[in-house]
């Protein structure tokens, strides 16, 4: 009997049901919306999502299975779904694509917020897709509702994200998708949030394939005012003497920038979260300014010679500006960032100056290249190598306290910690500091060596200079600004190891935020990744009772029982020492801990007696008394 098939209007479902009555073998399932959704993250590329499963978000995890098979994106599963955004965070820190984090509904989804809350302070761009109950549900009290009629979780996330929306039926899908990615991606980044409920996500799709080529919408711009640099160069002109202050948002540009100091001689401090984007050996670095900042930086911004400042790609919140101190926030500065939220915080400066910070530096340069046409170039470029070669700047000459940074005492001086850090691991490690005493250690002493000077370009030749390139996007040290959560660094490891598996990533983490995220390490065992978790044990919350003693307030909440974190690792199935002194760490067998498929943890007991460079933090707290 032959089957006639209907018009060419049928729908696609109905299509597909026909054949299946002709040929079983013909019946593939209709893609859903959770098969489109999945199938714009591999249009984009997207590797790995991170999340924990729910009934409420079922059918995007069916569509993400059916994706594996075809040998595309791979689910990771998460212990908490803040740890889930947390690896998402680092995985895009690392790749600079997007990080994708997924949760149910309810709490799976609340449980999102503080890492959320953390990626929209630090420009970190996070597509956060949770469940909800089925739409005719909705104000019946289903389990986990949180809609608008429930718990409304929608109105919670709308503080911490740049796009936050319902998907309410199947027609406002890849609209809403789409706005949520370009806010996700363009300046300022940051978390976007699409909240589904379980029975959109079943619709059969009304389109076979994606509708839109993401790739052209989400294309970043380089826009730049032309006026306006010719209004720096001018100023540039004027000045007598230049600093630079480079921030975490000059991750792109960063050798360009670089460049553009060798050339014109000029010395460079950074903020805290623009430390890894610097090789800390080079000559013209004169240290951090900010939260565990060094006074050489301090000094460099103050110096009475010095008439302009050209800060760069900084958020100027508390850390990054010492305590908005008047070193930096004053009429010298001219402000450079993509953020137009950033440069509303600095109206002191003489020049506020909008665009790609790439595209800005690159002109710089260009301009500079091109008023040398007709000199003697090569010998001029040589001349410049040789002097920034002649400059000799020894990064230990700028620590607070290289006493402690030499010393061999037991336990071990977490000053000596830092040192011994920067000499374990291979050049390509990638650093996280965790929020807290961590951060402060390693933002001033830590100090890998090896690391790409960045303005190789100044070397001889006839070969024009171009746009420098970063194949990381995050820097050799990784960690949050403002909304500074602990333990974020624990799932932020596990992202940047997933996202690049062919380098060593070590996690700098205190007792206090392992006990409060440690159980993502269960995740890198499950994974076979190479990271390396180093537990800060103090038996403390150390930043608190620094701060409580340097305050002068009571000794309150801050101290913990002893805890064996290295047995605590052995039993979640990775590899934990116990160290107390230098000579444990040397007695380390690095070679097979770099190479083993699977975690180490270094359970440090240190000096708890030594207090982190902490005072812009405490001059901050004082002006509040």
């Amino acid at each position: 009997m032959t089957m006639m098939l209907e018009s060419p209007g049928t729908s696609t479902p109905d299509l597909l049901r026909q054949l299946s009555q002709i040929n079983p073998k013909l019946a593939v399932p209709p893609m859903d919306m959770a098969d489109l959704l999945v199938a714009y993250l591999e249009q984009m590329g997207v590797e790995y999502v991170f999340g924990i499963p729910g009934g409420a978000i079922e059918p995007l995890y069916n569509a993400l299975a059916r994706s594996e098979r075809r040998g595309s994106i791979r689910h990771v599963l998460a212990r908490h779904e803040a740890g889930a955004a947390s690896m998402a965070d680092g995985y895009a820190r690392e790749t600079g694509k997007i990080g994708v984090c997924i949760a149910t509904s309810g709490p799976g989804a609340t449980n999102l917020i503080t890492a959320a809350a953390t990626a929209y302070d630090n420009n970190v761009p996070l597509l956060m897709v949770t469940g909800q109950p089925a739409l005719p549900h909705f104000g019946r009290h289903p389990l986990q509702e949180s809609s608008c009629t429930g718990i409304n979780v929608l109105g919670m996330f709308r503080h911490c994200t740049r796009y936050n929306s319902l998907v309410s039926h199947a027609k406002q899908f890849e609209p809403k998708l789409v706005q949520a990615l370009q806010h996700a991606t363009r300046t300022p980044r940051g978390p976007v949030h699409l909240a589904v409920p379980v029975d959109v996500f079943r619709q059969p799709a009304m389109v076979e394939t994606p509708s839109y080529d993401l790739s052209n919408l989400l294309r970043p711009s380089s826009l730049v005012d032309d006026d306006a640099v010719e209004a720096l160069r001018d100023k540039l002109a004027q000045a007598r003497k230049v600093v630079l202050l480079v921030g975490g948002g000059c991750g792109e540009a960063i050798h360009s920038i670089l460049q553009f100091a060798g050339l014109k001689g000029a010395t460079f401090v950074t903020t805290p979260d623009g430390k890894g984007l610097v090789s800390p050996q080079h000559p013209l670095f004169r240290g951090v300014f900010g939260f565990g900042g060094h006074q050489s930086a301090d000094d460099a911004l103050t110096d009475p010679s010095v008439d302009m400042i050209l800060a760069i790609g900084a958020s100027m919140g508390e850390w990054n500006t010492g305590g908005w101190s008047n070193s930096l926030m004053n009429a010298r500065m001219v402000h450079i960032d993509e953020s137009e939220d950033n440069l509303a915080r600095t109206p002191m400066a003489s020049l506020h100056m909008r665009g790609s910070i790439r595209a800005i530096f690159n002109r710089l340069v260009e301009r500079i290249h091109d008023i040398r046409i007709g000199t003697e170039v090569p010998v001029e470029k040589r001349s410049a190598t040789r002097d920034l070669a002649a400059i000799k700047f020894d990064p230990d000459s700028i620590l607070a306290a290289p006493h402690a940074f030499t010393s061999d005492a037991a336990p071990i001086k977490p000053q000596r910690l830092m040192r011994e850090l920067s000499k374990m691991f291979p050049p390509t490690t990638r650093f996280l500091a965790d929020t807290g005493n961590s951060v402060a250690w390693a933002t001033h002493y830590l100090q890998p060596q090896d690391r790409r000077m960045g303005e190789r370009r100044l070397g001889g030749g006839e070969r024009k200079r171009v746009p420098g390139q970063r194949t990381s996007h995050g820097g050799w040290l990784r960690v949050t600004m403002n909304f500074a959560a602990m333990g974020w660094a624990i799932g932020g490891a596990v992202g940047t190891a997933m996202a690049n598996p062919s380098v060593p990533v070590v996690c700098i983490t205190g007792d206090g935020s392992l006990l409060m995220n440690g159980q993502e390490i269960s995740v890198a065992v499950a994974e076979r990744l190479n990271c390396i978790f180093v537990v800060l044990n103090d038996r403390a919350l150390g930043m608190v009772k620094h701060g409580q003693r340097l305050a002068g307030a009571e000794r309150v909440g801050c101290d913990m029982p002893p805890t064996d974190f290295a047995m605590l690792a052995r039993a979640l199935g990775a590899d934990g020492y116990t160290i107390k002194s230098p000579a444990d760490l040397e007695a380390l067998d690095m070679d097979a801990i770099l190479t083993r498929n699977g975690p180490t943890l270094l359970d440090v007991h240190i000096d708890g007696d030594e207090v982190p460079p902490m005072n812009a933090r405490m001059r901050v707290l004082a002006a509040n008394q």
